[in-house]
């Protein structure tokens, strides 16, 4: 049995689907305390399901976070309140992330195929290994207060280098 928690806001819209996910997870979901989710199932099935609600916790949308339930999909996410103490930094770094009107996350997206999303004091990635290959370092570097310009040579000299490798 796994047990996670994710936020209220995610958890209320959750709800309504909760039938269906587990038809397709293959596991018993539950919802309790409001947030709290239960999910009973056989190893396989429980490991995926606590993905897919995890990233769908995180602020990506049902039908991206179930691309997970394909073995060449990963999850990964940055808690920004473990990296920075204070708001206002987190504040600082989401926006850096962002970028104006998006174009820093759409760029990063562009470029390395993965899928990200900016929730709360998270930042989730979703993709194929090599894809958080190529986003992770550019993240990094916007998280660490490098330039835009960077992150992207940085993002570049990564997919360059798995392509060559390929």
């Amino acid at each position: 049995m796994e047990q996670i928690t994710i936020p209220h806001s995610r958890a209320a819209e959750l709800s309504s689907m909760l039938e269906s996910l587990s038809k397709r997870l293959g596991c018993s979901i539950e919802l309790r305390e409001g947030n709290e989710v239960l999910i009973n199932g056989n190893g396989y099935n429980e490991y995926n399901a606590r993905n897919v609600i995890q990233a769908f916790g995180r602020g990506f949308e049902i039908k991206k976070a179930l691309r997970l339930l394909d073995e060449e999909y990963f999850f990964k996410y940055i808690r920004l309140k473990d990296a920075y103490g204070n708001k206002k930094q987190m504040l600082r770094v989401k926006a850096r992330l962002i970028g104006e009107d998006g174009r820093a996350k759409e760029h990063i997206e562009e470029v390395s195929g993965a899928e990200i999303e900016i929730y709360g004091d998270t930042v989730g990635i979703i993709g194929k290994i090599n894809e958080l290959g190529i986003a992770l370092p550019a993240i990094e570097v916007l998280m660490e207060g490098g330039t835009h310009k960077k992150a992207y040579r940085v993002m570049e000299a990564a997919r360059r280098k798995l392509e060559e490798g390929a």
